[in-house]
């Protein structure tokens, strides 16, 4: 990460998820070209689906879990399967989410770029977040995903979200710039989630507009996400 706006990025980003920008892994890119192994068995996926309806009122925890596994005709102690306890109901989220993105928004006009894309995609991941009901209690997801045990998945899943939009959005290049761009737009996407968390204006506009800002930056740093959010504007 040698460019000033991944400089930038990183120094923006909360020093939680800093590793990830750092990362210098192998580029695990994204392709359709082979099935997609289910990720949860059906009871854990059941259980999980169910507690997160309880979510809003009861927060991630194991009440939530317990919950879900009674709603789901499974006794207490299925709870059990969830080593990881109230972080495999914050993965969840994260993978359902991530994994659904493709179904809730299509591009049907082929002239709309690729940035234009990115904002799209940004925004309806942000809006299931309060279409769930999950914003107001978003704030404890990331005290999860932040101790120590659960950083290197968490990191993986925005890493992998990263990846998913970059591919949604038609930018398929498997170069050098893949690098950069993961980690421009997993540093844009942390920060503006973490921002939507405090967002107290009318239908979160204020995310918006912050979100607009941080895409603003890449466009106006150019040469940096190549065939992204640069050298086209991000308004709708």
């Amino acid at each position: 990460m040698s460019s000033p706006m991944a400089l930038r990025t990183l120094l923006r980003t909360p020093p939680a998820l800093r590793p990830l920008l750092l990362q210098t892994s192998r580029a695990a890119y994204h392709s359709y070209d082979h099935a997609e192994q289910p990720v949860y068995r059906e009871a854990e996926r059941t259980i999980l689906s169910s507690a997160l309806a309880h979510v809003p009122t009861h927060g991630f925890t194991q009440e939530a879990l317990t919950l879900g596994a009674k709603d789901s005709g499974y006794l207490d102690v299925s709870t059990n399967l969830f080593r990881k306890g109230t972080f495999d109901l914050v993965k969840y989220y994260l993978v359902s989410q991530r994994m659904g993105l493709k179904d809730r928004i299509q591009f049907p006009d082929e002239n709309i770029g690729v940035g234009r894309k990115v904002r799209g995609l940004i925004l309806e991941r942000l809006r299931a977040n309060v279409d769930t009901g999950i914003v107001t209690r978003w704030q404890e997801a990331l005290a999860i995903m932040s101790l120590a045990d659960n950083i290197p998945a968490s990191l993986r899943e925005l890493g992998a979200l990263a990846d998913e939009m970059w591919f949604l959005a038609g930018d398929t290049s498997v170069d050098s710039s893949w690098y950069t761009k993961r980690a421009s737009l997993s540093g844009v996407y942390a920060a503006t989630e973490i921002f939507q968390t405090t967002d107290q204006s009318t239908e979160f506009r204020d995310t918006e507009q912050f979100l607009d800002r941080r895409l603003e930056e890449l466009r106006t740093v150019g040469g940096t996400v190549s065939g992204g959010c640069t050298g086209e504007s991000t308004a709708e």
